[in-house]
């Protein structure tokens, strides 16, 4: 504002007229008050000189100095006008400074001779003063003095409470120090420094009870172990009496020893104990408490402390957090736990321990922990529980191993159970760990099975005597009225693998109702357990362990042959193990939902894969026969006799019909045939073979006598049971090709060719064409000489003749 002001008041230039210079003259005025009397900054109203019209700068600087010499006129006036007061004055204050040094001297000598004059009174006065103050102070002092002897002695007791570690008396001596004691002395140093160290102390006492329940906690966490021992002890005795009780009460039913491992029930330091001094070292052992092994005073002390400096709150999260931690740690297993029993003891032991001694702190502490904080640590604990042994178990495979972490799962379950933390979860999970010990049996059987099949002879047992004979029986179900007829020595059908595996499949039950026991589960079903078990391992492990056996390349047709009739033994058996199971469950086949046994359909399917190896075999051995093979096809003429080779493959062939006998009669009689078609084939396939380019017909002749052979084998019945002629039906395409080329009835071939009652119906026009060009070429090559002969010649144009007919029927049936 007081720029614009300013600016609109600025002289305009020389030229203007008289009323301008008059307004110029007022602006000036203006700025001249306000630079003068305006406590202002002065920038705005310098500005607006500056930033007016031109030469108001100059004009500005010449009132500004018109300005200044009027203002000094005034001062020197001004000046003047005072000059000879001053002057006045001053000539009367030089008068009164003598006076003033006279009164001056006159006052320091009275002075001095009154302070002579009191200087003994004085004395006297100050004698008498400090007397009375000495009096006044011992008086105060006793005074005092009787209201600090008590807080000193207080003070002393709280220092002798300290040293002995009695804190909790202790801080209601600090209490009362506090209260009533230092108060009435609060105005004293020392009471300051008591009242000082009060704080302090607390929190030594704080720290020194936070460092015993430290201690405690470290303490609690090396005992657990014990702790744990303890208790699983003392359920397993209670399940050891309940089982023995439960015992005597279903005599005459079958039951086995609960928690009882190659004869041993659970004892103190592994919880197995002998079965037959367990009871005896139980009654003399004292029973011992959580109190007992575990002094909880700290944690007793520290909570009444923290409770007393009201920091209870602070305590209780702290033990919580902490044992919190210490779970986390007896949760976490070691790495190789898996391997042996004692790995899984000590953590189920660890485990016991820390949630009974906080089932402990629950029921003899207010407070301190609350059901829903452990049964969230247990929520905990067995979720990460049951993760630790599905992990684990499942790297174990051993099935004792797992069947001791069963019975240990059972008793840790059955421990905590009886503290009041649910357990189902671990029930639900014995479940899981049970198909893992099937898995591990299955394995273990697959290599006692396997190792049997290894040691067996695979003939016939032999029994010399009736002690013998009875002992077979009594392992394996044998009941043939022939056999018991006979006279000893005599041989029973089966190998001694028989009722090796029939032993061994009644173990795994066993094994299986092993880890059934104690699981709460009814007889149905664990009937349906052990039956579930006995199928997975006939269908899975035998009947793998059978095949792979089939298909190993050194078991012979002999071997074949013997296990064929081994597994219609066992098949037979099945139903004895049916009754097996029954016996030991108690539960009826009859009754529903009762699962069947498999092993009809597992012996049926390993006797099949038998068969078809004896097939295979059987054409395999043919086949090394037949390499073995040496005919000139060239020769003029035969011999007169078969071929060695062939005559030595029909007394295999012989030989190992007579093998045969045992088997049921289509086995027999399929190999039989099959052996036969083989053979045929084969022949045929020799004849045909692409490599070889000529055939004389002396070779055909021994060719001929070869087969002769074969038919007559087939002939011979090598296996009862075939109808007629059924068996050299196998050499039928053989035959009438041989015959065609022998008689040389091609005129007869090639007329009645295509109908049903043709004497070479078997023959096929191609056959007979590729026979009949290796034959041309033959003649061609033997008969360069004897083309003059006219019979020669007339064979030759025959040939040729046949040839283009047979051709001709090839393209037809090609078209």
């Amino acid at each position: 504002m007081a720029s614009e002001r300013v600016h609109a008041a600025l002289p305009d230039p020389p030229s203007q007229s008289e009323e301008e210079n008059k307004e110029e003259e007022k602006a000036f005025g203006n700025i001249f008050a306000e630079i003068e009397f305006v406590d202002l900054p002065l920038g705005t109203t310098l500005r607006s000189i500056y930033d007016d019209q031109p030469n108001a700068h100059k004009r500005f600087m010449e009132k500004l100095d018109a300005r200044i010499r009027n203002h000094d006129r005034e001062i020197e006036k001004m000046c003047n006008f005072h000059h000879q007061g001053f002057v006045d004055a001053i000539t009367e204050l030089l008068k009164v400074r003598a006076d003033a040094e006279k009164l001056m001297g006159q006052v320091t000598d009275t002075n001095r001779r009154l302070q002579e004059a009191g200087r003994e009174v004085t004395a006297q006065t100050e004698e008498v003063i400090r007397c009375r103050i000495q009096q006044m102070n011992m008086a105060t002092t006793v005074e005092k003095l009787q209201l600090c002897i008590p807080v000193l002695e207080m003070y002393s007791k709280l220092k002798e409470q300290l040293e002995s570690k009695r804190y909790y008396a202790a801080l209601k001596t600090m209490e009362q120090l506090e209260k009533f004691f230092i108060p009435r002395v609060s105005q004293y140093r020392f009471c300051q420094i008591m009242a000082e160290n009060l704080p302090r102390l607390r929190e030594e006492i704080k720290e020194i009870s936070m460092s015993d329940l430290k201690d405690f906690l470290e303490s609690i966490r090396k005992h657990s172990d014990k702790v744990g021992e303890t208790a699983m002890r003392q359920a397993q005795q209670h399940r050891t009496f309940n089982s023995a009780v439960a015992k005597q009460a279903s005599m005459g039913h079958y039951t086995k020893p609960l928690y009882s491992l190659n004869g041993r029930t659970q004892t103190h330091n592994g919880l197995m104990m002998d079965e037959d001094t367990g009871d005896e070292d139980e009654a003399d052992e004292e029973i011992l408490t959580a109190q007992d092994l575990v002094d909880f005073s700290p944690v007793y002390r520290c909570l009444h402390i923290y409770t007393v400096l009201g920091d209870r709150e602070t305590f209780e999260n702290y033990y919580r957090k902490q044992r919190k931690k210490q779970a986390r740690l007896v949760l976490q297993p070691q790495a190789n736990m898996h391997e042996t029993v004692e790995g899984y003891r000590r953590y189920f032991n660890q485990i016991v321990g820390f949630f009974v001694v906080e089932d402990h702190i629950l029921h003899a502490t207010q407070g301190l922990v609350t059901r829903a904080f452990t049964d969230e640590l247990w929520n905990m604990a067995l979720s990460k529980i049951i993760a630790v042994l599905r992990t684990h178990s499942s790297y174990c495979d051993d099935p004792d191993l797992v069947l001791e972490l069963k019975n240990l799962i059972v008793i840790f379950a059955d421990t905590l159970q009886g503290y009041g933390f649910p357990v189902n979860r671990l029930f639900d999970l014995l479940f899981e760990v049970r198909d893992q010990y099937n898995e591990t049996l299955l394995k273990k059987w697959a290599l006692v099975f396997r190792e049997i099949f290894e040691l067996d002879n695979y003939s016939p047992i032999p029994v010399d005597t009736e002690e013998e004979y009875k002992l077979v029986v009594s392992r394996f179900p044998f009941h043939d009225a022939e056999i018991e007829k006979q006279d000893f020595p005599k041989k029973l059908p089966m190998s001694q693998s028989v009722p090796q595996i029939y032993t061994q499949v009644k173990e795994l039950i066993y094994a299986s109702l092993k880890f059934s026991e104690s699981l709460h589960r009814s007889s149905t079903e664990i009937d349906d357990m052990l039956r579930k078990s006995t199928n997975l391992l006939l269908t899975r492990t035998l009947s793998s362990c059978l095949q792979n056996l089939i298909k190993k390349p050194h078991i012979g047709l002999t071997e074949l042959v013997q296990i064929i009739i081994n597994t219609t033994h066992l098949e037979q058996a099945c139903k004895y193990l049916e009754e097996f199971i029954t016996n030991i469950t108690n539960v009826s086949p009859e009754t529903v939902h009762t699962t069947r046994l498999y092993g009809l359909s597992t012996f049926k399917d390993a006797r099949h894969a038998a068969e078809g190896e004896i097939y295979t075999k059987l054409n395999q051995k043919i086949d090394e026969f037949i390499q073995l093979a040496d005919y000139e096809w060239g020769m003029a003429e035969s011999d007169g006799r078969a071929s060695g080779y062939l005559m030595d493959l029909i007394n295999f062939l012989r030989s190992t019909f007579q093998v045969f006998t045992h088997l049921p009669g289509k086995v027999a009689q399929t190999a039989c045939m099959s052996a036969c078609k083989h053979l045929s084939t084969s022949l045929m396939q020799m004849l045909l073979d692409t490599e070889l380019k000529q055939i004389s017909m002396g070779a055909i002749q021994q060719f001929n006598l070869d087969v002769i052979q074969c038919e007559l084998f087939a002939s011979s019945e090598p296996v009862p049971g075939f109808q007629g002629d059924t068996l050299q039906l196998a050499f039928i395409d053989l035959r009438q090709l041989l015959d065609l080329f022998m008689v040389w009835d091609w005129s007869t071939y090639l007329a009645d060719y295509g109908q049903p009652t043709s004497k070479y119906l078997r023959v096929n026009p191609a056959t007979a064409l590729a026979l009949l060009e290796k034959m041309k070429d033959t003649s061609k090559k033997n008969n360069i000489f004897s083309q003059f002969r006219k019979n020669d010649r007339d064979k030759q144009k025959l040939i040729e003749t046949v040839v283009k007919q047979l051709r001709s029927l090839v393209n037809g049936m090609s078209s």
